[in-house]
């Protein structure tokens, strides 16, 4: 289901790097959460460095979305270096990269 900006949405995740709010909605999809990201940027002129990046779900997908995310920080960026290295073998050995 693809969601819209129009749609009841939380946030489950803001930052201010919208690559980070990239890997955070990856790791969503991944977990079979769908997701959007949203820019919170002000007018520089007005208010200059304010702004950043959310990511929201569906109010029924948002405790899981959290706790998805959640456990990504917990197990830190080696267990997704390792889950990276997993796909990459599965799929040159012809396996299903999805494992």
């Amino acid at each position: 289901m693809a969601l819209k900006e129009s749609d009841e949405l939380l946030t489950v995740f803001d930052t201010e790097q919208e690559s980070e709010a990239m890997v955070v909605q990856s790791l969503l999809e991944s977990a079979g959460i769908d997701s959007i990201i949203r820019s919170l940027d002000a007018p520089q002129d007005v208010l200059p460095g304010v702004g950043g990046v959310i990511v929201q779900v569906t109010p029924e997908q948002a405790e899981e979305a959290r706790k998805v995310i959640a456990d990504s920080r917990a197990a830190g960026p080696e267990a997704a270096d390792e889950a990276e290295n997993d796909r990459s073998q599965a799929t040159e050995a012809g396996g299903d990269p999805s494992i």
